[in-house]
């Protein structure tokens, strides 16, 4: 299909400021809610072990249902998906912000996953669609990846600013305040563009996906909150690899598979996937131990944590949109991807020197200018190659396979890397005199080690997607790929 083809071809630079507030909502929203986390505590009474599940809640949600979420924008048309997930999330937002009791908020934080997991594909299905010119489109997936690679700090920032200025309850009306301009605005900009044919839903697929997707996320949640051998841990683990074993069998028979494997099977999409997954693991140790080296070892407000990550945002922004715009085509995905996480473990491994007396422009500043550079010039390529060369009828389910990567892998960094981070802690104390001072070592040296491990864990990435990625450089004007050679 040509560009002029495309009823959004005339509107596409509109259409990506909408897309754009989406994606900024839904990527925020997680570190808004988890600064907020504290004071609604408080405000509602519930304990520390339930405070688990406003996390968990949305997690579940989301990480379940989104390739379900990305598939029904493919076969019912985009439009309607994208802005039911808008209302809905703006909706389930507000029931939050009203919430009265413990339960009201947890299943508000349920209901803003299951249609964020409708919201988030679409939005990535429509950039896709929305701009095929070459050049174009990787300015586009710039701005998109920027704003993908950079909300979590800037989650940090509003969500400090409203739990300390405002209350928590507007962290949670916030997203209203995204929402619904972006809806209205969509129901002027874009038309509906159903399956012209619309296969059946693959039931089996669905189900088998969903439920793997649920029980992988709930066990690396609960090995965060009990152990990796607590038996709900073993048994949730070992019936998603049953059931995710079952989804593949069942889509390799499939006449209308949910998930076409030829999407994943691709050497640049997937390992353009894996470069997501692996760096969304990584990428938490220096959201959450960060945070908690500035607010609990330096007693930083929450404002003055955020505003201590907005160096680190401003360089993703940048260093997303050159990746895409002037170094994408020239080099290709895999050499981007591969310095980019070699980036990232230098960024960590500088993190991994910092003590209790450790000032943040000699130590901590100039780690996240590293990272910044790092994580754009990963989740920029990374993002757009992963769509890259799909049909428009498969684009959602493309979209939700990037979305899908970084939900899991989040869910894997929190488990893997909160062990961690508890053994680290636990045998320094056991190794010294028992004292306040002692317990402060221990938690900086929990982050030191985390820090480390992230560092390899990025350097794991680099040598995975510099030996999987195929050579693809993409011509000046199409979307095409000027030469590929594996």
């Amino acid at each position: 299909m040509s560009a002029h083809a495309d009823p959004h071809h005339a509107r596409r630079w509109p259409i990506l400021v909408v897309i754009g507030v989406a994606q900024l909502m839904v990527v925020l929203d997680i570190t808004v809610v988890n600064v907020a986390l504290p004071s609604a505590q408080r405000d509602l009474g519930f304990s520390t072990l339930e405070r688990q599940w406003i996390v968990t809640a949305y997690s579940l949600a989301f990480g379940s249902l989104l390739l379900l979420g990305g598939r029904i924008g493919d076969l019912f048309g985009r439009r309607w998906t994208f802005i039911t997930g808008l209302v809905g999330f703006a909706l389930a937002s507000a029931i939050g912000g009203a919430a009265s009791s413990f339960g009201m908020l947890v299943a508000s934080r349920a209901a803003q996953g299951a249609f964020g997991a409708v919201l988030a594909p679409s939005a990535l299905g429509l950039l896709t669609t929305t701009f095929t010119d070459g050049a174009e489109r990787r300015r586009a997936f710039g701005v998109f990846s920027a704003i993908a690679g950079s909300g979590g700090a800037v989650g940090l920032l509003i969500g400090g600013a409203l739990t300390q200025l405002v209350s928590w309850r507007a962290c949670m009306y916030v997203n209203v305040a995204f929402a619904i301009p972006a809806a209205l605005a969509a129901l002027r900009l874009l038309v509906s563009q159903p399956h012209p044919d619309r296969p059946a839903l693959d039931l089996p697929g669905v189900a088998t996906a969903s439920l793997g997707l649920f029980t992988l996320v709930y066990g690396f949640s609960n090995a965060e909150t009990s152990s990796w051998g607590d038996p709900v841990t073993i048994a949730m683990l070992a019936a998603s690899a049953v059931l995710l074993a079952a989804f593949v069998a069942i889509e390799r028979r499939s006449a209308h598979p949910m998930l076409p494997l030829r999407i994943v099977s691709d050497r640049a999409r997937g390992g353009s996937y894996l470069g997501v997954g692996i760096t969304g693991i990584a990428i938490f140790g220096a959201f959450l131990f960060l945070t908690y080296y500035l607010q609990t070892t330096k007693h930083y407000t929450p404002i003055r944590t955020g505003l201590a990550f907005l160096p680190m945002s401003l360089t993703i922004m940048a260093s997303a949109v050159a990746a895409n715009v002037r170094l994408l085509r020239r080099f290709g995905p895999r050499p981007l991807m591969t310095a980019g996480m070699v980036l990232g473990a230098i960024g960590m491994a500088w993190l991994a020197q910092v003590t209790p007396t450790s000032g943040y422009l000699d130590h901590v500043l100039p780690a996240l200018l590293i990272m910044g550079v790092g994580f754009g010039n990963t989740f920029a390529p990374a993002i757009f190659t992963a769509t890259y060369g799909v049909d428009r009828h498969d684009a959602g389910i493309a979209s939700a396979m990037v979305n899908t990567m970084q939900q899991v892998s989040g869910a894997i960094g929190a488990s893997f890397l909160s062990t961690i981070f508890a053994g680290a802690v636990s045998s320094y104390v056991r190794g010294h005199a028992p004292s306040a001072a002692t317990l402060d070592a221990a938690t900086v040296h929990g982050y030191r080690v985390s820090f480390w491990v992230s560092a390899g864990i990025f350097a794991l990435g680099a040598i995975v997607v510099g030996s999987l990625l195929p050579s693809v450089r993409f011509s000046p004007a199409h979307a095409e790929p000027a030469g590929v050679a594996s």
